[in-house]
């Protein structure tokens, strides 16, 4: 283990849970009163030019707070659970080393679990995954399909429209012989790999966090998503970049496929179907305390005591 995450005068902290929950204000708040700084643990606040719709911290924010693992790549590059969890890992450890406390934020519970528990990942191939995305013509249906007939472990397991992950489970297969679901079974276990990590969960009813989703997709919309979506569509995007909430149903729109109208309420459907998912996915988590929004930062700044 690094010395770093064997050091004791520091102790990481996490706040998770889902879209719209208030966790960036509430990380900010806390950040401020321990002296800490924030790693968010996002699949694409690491993206250059992707700002209104993943919510990213704005430049103030980031002036008061120091911010970890933004703005890391061109929409371009492709972001995979593996190089996270590195960069991530580095992140913290140069925080800890310095003596202070890392925070860690974000309701990507694939990413955050990659960045806190000792996983390993099977190896990639690029050539071999552009491969079958050119084989299976880009469509998440069909990935979706043959990955159910060959693996029906892991295609059960995920979004059926997710099809960067489909043809992951796909190039696992093909590359290693062994199911992607085989390389997921360390998952039951939660042996995280920082001493004394403290995981706090945002609490809210699902009746309040639609109608903060529907009030963040306006006021999304009405800052600008739309003109972002037009530039960064015009550039190359990876498949991670391509297919980020949001993001995938405004280029849709752009490319004269639906009308805005439509393309902001499959925003809204696709953002409370991925809202479930992040609830279900911390509330297995057994080292989440599940706080009301006002109980937070009181916890939180309480646990680095």
């Amino acid at each position: 283990m690094d010395d770093a995450r064997a050091a004791t005068g520091s102790r990481v902290l996490a706040l998770v849970g889902a879209t719209a929950s208030g966790k960036s204000a509430l990380a900010m708040e806390a950040a401020e009163r321990l002296g800490a700084e924030i790693v968010a643990v996002d699949a694409f606040t690491v993206y250059r030019g992707m700002d209104v719709g993943t919510a990213k911290p704005s430049q103030e924010d980031r002036s008061r707070v120091a911010h970890h693992c933004v703005d890391l790549l061109h929409p371009g590059q492709e972001c995979s659970v593996s190089w996270f969890q590195q960069v991530a890992r580095r992140a913290i450890d140069d925080v800890l080393a310095r003596g202070v406390t890392p925070l860690l934020v974000g309701g990507a519970g694939l990413y955050f679990r990659a960045v806190v528990d000792p996983l390993e990942f099977p190896p990639t191939d690029p050539a071999l995954r552009d491969a079958i995305l050119t084989r299976l013509g880009h469509d998440p249906a069909a990935a979706h399909a043959e990955l159910a007939t060959r693996d029906p472990d892991a295609a059960a397991a995920m979004d059926p429209g997710n099809l960067r992950r489909a043809v992951r489970a796909l190039e696992v297969l093909e590359l290693t012989g062994r199911p992607f679901s085989d390389w997921r079974r360390t998952w039951d276990s939660y042996q995280a790999v920082y001493p004394g990590l403290r995981v706090v969960g945002v609490r809210r009813t699902r009746e309040d966090l639609v109608t903060r989703i529907e009030e963040r997709v306006d006021g999304m919309i009405e800052g600008g998503l739309v003109e972002e979506s037009r530039r960064l569509l015009a550039g190359a995007l990876s498949p991670t970049a391509r297919q980020a909430i949001g993001y995938a149903e405004l280029f849709t729109h752009l490319e004269g496929h639906t009308t805005l109208a439509q393309a902001v309420e499959r925003i809204n459907a696709r953002t409370r179907q991925f809202s479930a998912r992040q609830t279900r996915w911390f509330t297995s988590d057994p080292r989440v305390r599940w706080l009301a929004p006002s109980a937070v930062v009181e916890v939180l700044t309480a646990c680095d005591s």
